[in-house]
């Protein structure tokens, strides 16, 4: 090959790609040194142009929000930025020890203990993990079908609720154990569904949040006779209750999960209204309620992160987990996706809890029967981005 023969091909391809009237070929007349160098001056200019145009691109999405722009920018940028959270791929280190449908999970963020249920027959249903993913002990006494669980307490003495859904004569009820499974209290009639208040009955009892003052929130209605939320006292005495089957403000269609923010607001998970509601704290007042973000398929799990500045938001048929912009004290504003982990298809992330020490987030995956913890992100992974 003679010299200068690649030069005049590169040169041609760049000429082609960018649309520029191609030089004279070695047929027409003899290209000269000097006439070389223009037409690669020409190339490079053009290549340079192209990097800037798309440099303004990046600019202005990340100043302007342009729908353009902002399609551009996250093919080039994606790889630059850190993820919130990256998935913990050494956490549990004994996954075999998950031998049913795993439900829910809660931490035990003083002790760093983990606390898995799942349901299966002839299983433990509740397992307990060190946050390093050692398996320490399982336990099953009046354990029937698991749905929804918390942990509360204090250095000296710690709880784990749960409530149960099962139709056997520990269902519909929420139940307190101790550390080592214990049963401590009940809450509900066991074995037997119901609307009454007097005493307290429940229907498929979702989930339960305890607060630092030992006030307990529940969400009763997991397809049951009620869609309510019920505020209890330390003593166990109804302070509040708010919700109907419905889709007004402060009615509910499979209130799913719930929590607190820093700033005395009980945030829900409407599931079957695909929306969060929000209520006072103190008075249960309604204070609004967040839909914009759930057009697709209703919220399953909500639970805020230590420093109150994220929502986790878990949508069990996507097989999504949204991380939403915490509203700041007063209105609650609109709903704002900060970034998702889009899972495989039928992981289900079913219900979900966050270390309050850590900051770790565990998510109880129905579909994959297993939990999965992932961790605040400090590397150039782009895998937990949108």
């Amino acid at each position: 090959m003679k010299p200068g023969i690649g030069l005049r091909s590169f040169s041609g391809l760049v000429f082609r790609c960018f649309k520029l009237p191609l030089p004279q070929t070695r047929l027409q007349a003899p290209l000269t040194f000097a006439s070389q160098a223009l037409t690669m001056a020409r190339a490079w200019v053009c290549l340079a142009g192209a990097v800037f145009f798309l440099s303004c691109l990046v600019l202005h999405s990340r100043f302007c929000g342009s729908l353009v722009s902002r399609t551009f920018s996250f093919h080039i940028s994606w790889r630059m930025e850190d993820p919130l959270f990256r998935l913990d791929l050494g956490w549990p280190k004994n996954s075999e020890y998950f031998t049913g449908a795993t439900f829910c999970v809660a931490v035990d963020s003083l002790n760093g203990l983990v606390y898995v249920a799942q349901r299966g027959d002839n299983i433990p249903k509740v397992l307990v993990f060190s946050e390093d993913g050692y398996f320490l002990r399982a336990w099953n006494y009046t354990v029937d079908t698991p749905h929804g669980m918390f942990v509360s307490g204090t250095p000296y003495e710690q709880s784990v609720w749960i409530t149960d859904v099962g139709s056997g004569p520990y269902g519909h009820t929420v139940k307190k154990y101790n550390s080592l499974g214990d049963l401590v209290q009940v809450l509900g009639t066991p074995g037997q569904k119901g609307t009454g208040l007097n005493p307290l009955q429940f229907d498929n009892p979702a989930e339960l949040y305890v607060d630092d003052t030992g006030e307990i929130y529940i969400v009763d209605g997991d397809g049951g006779l009620n869609n309510r939320l019920v505020k209890l006292s330390q003593d166990f005495m109804i302070l509040w209750l708010r919700g109907e089957n419905g889709t007004g403000p402060a009615k509910f269609n499979i209130p799913h999960s719930v929590t607190l923010d820093s700033v005395g607001r009980v945030w829900v998970a409407d599931r079957g209204n695909k929306r969060l509601q929000v209520f006072d704290k103190d008075t249960g007042e309604w204070l609004g309620a967040w839909d914009s973000c759930f057009t697709e398929e209703g919220p399953s799990a909500v639970r805020f992160t230590p420093d109150g500045k994220y929502l986790i938001v878990a949508q069990l048929n996507l097989s999504r987990l949204s991380v939403l912009a915490a509203p700041p004290s007063g209105s609650i504003g609109d709903c704002s996706v900060v970034s998702t982990i889009q899972l495989a298809d039928q992981v289900l992330p079913h219900l979900l809890e966050v270390d309050r020490k850590t900051g770790a987030v565990y998510v109880a995956e129905i579909g994959a029967k297993q939990i999965q913890k992932y961790v605040l992100g400090h590397s150039r992974t782009p895998a937990f981005r949108a």
